[in-house]
């Protein structure tokens, strides 16, 4: 490459990494020559000279089985690739529950890449604390428990959404209100539940029926059998996923209950197991391809040392089905 274009190896290596300490006809000739040698660079050996990897990290400190089964991570990885899409970074996915922090930790002071993006953050993860100290830029997709500074975040409006929820039960004539809440150890979990206890109280019901899931179908069959058992005359049911409230809606056919005849049922986040399920369930909207787009925007702005929100909160709205309306038979 050198040799063909006349000019020193650095000089080549100068070009190839956009160093502007190049003259313009030696630049000519370099770019000449690597179009005449179809030449690619490594990006293994470039990052050893620009100290950068090219990439970032989206870390889930979730199992695998978890990752690979939730439609809220496809949706999140989807909208970070689409975002990604435009511009030279790739995305690397790094997962791993508590008992994996030292290698996760690892992995983010390691220079392995630019960026990351912390999502299903939960109140005593503080791997994030790697990244800060050896300076990575971060994003979390979510409000972490306690804002960091220098390191925004992207959320939806959890409360408002859940709130919705509970207006919309009040609107259809149910007054025996109960939720399957989500983790009180995660910020999204927490706040839905603030905004059904909040609303459900406005209302002048009572907030007595709580049972908390994991926002696995698991976890919300679990949540709906205590529920029944400790009070079995509910008629309305929010559930702070999608997953769980699926899973809900199973538990109380098998119970005799007719839905949404003897209990209404709304879900949280409108992935597509809603508008499928038998009946379709009436659900919040999560944005979650809008969030990740937003929390690649705002990462890309750290990386090219712009000023950028320390927080963006999108809002959210009420999809009606059947699961709440009409009359199955």
């Amino acid at each position: 490459m050198a040799a063909r274009a006349g000019v020193s190896r650095a000089t080549v290596s100068r070009v190839v990494n956009a160093d502007s300490k190049v003259s313009d006809a030696a630049r000519r000739r370099v770019q000449e020559a690597i179009r005449e040698l179809g030449y690619s660079p490594n990006r293994a050996a470039r990052s050893l000279v620009t100290r950068q990897a090219d990439s970032i990290a989206v870390v889930i400190p979730e199992s695998d089985a978890r990752v690979f089964s939730d439609p809220f991570f496809a949706g999140t990885m989807h909208g970070i690739a689409t975002a990604l899409a435009k511009t030279d970074l790739q995305m690397v996915l790094v997962m791993g529950q508590a008992t994996h922090r030292d290698r996760m930790d690892r992995y983010l002071r390691g220079g392995h890449t630019d960026g990351a993006i912390i999502t299903s953050h939960h109140r005593r993860d503080e791997f994030w604390q790697a990244a800060q100290a050896s300076g990575l830029p971060v994003v979390f997709l979510g409000r972490p428990f306690t804002p960091v500074p220098g390191m925004p975040y992207v959320d939806v409006d959890n409360a408002h959404g859940a709130a919705l929820a509970v207006r919309h039960l009040v609107e259809t004539g149910r007054t025996r209100l109960a939720t399957i809440a989500g983790p009180s150890d995660m910020v999204a979990g927490v706040d839905r539940l603030a905004g059904w206890r909040r609303e459900v109280r406005a209302a002048g019901l009572s907030d007595a029926a709580v049972v908390h899931g994991d926002f696995t179908a698991a976890g919300g069959a679990a949540a709906m059998e205590k529920l029944l058992r400790a009070h079995p005359d509910l008629d309305g049911v929010f559930a702070a996923s999608d997953v769980m409230a699926v899973a809900a809606m199973e538990v109380l056919r098998e119970h005799g209950r007719r839905v949404p005849d003897d209990v209404a049922v709304v879900g949280f986040d409108n992935v597509d197991a809603a508008a499928e399920a038998r009946p379709p369930l009436t659900t919040i909207v999560n944005p979650v391809a809008a969030m990740a787009r937003q929390a690649v925007t705002l990462l890309l702005g750290l990386l090219d040392g712009d000023e950028v929100p320390a927080a963006v909160t999108l809002s959210t709205e009420l999809v009606v089905r059947a699961s709440t309306v009409g009359r199955q038979d």
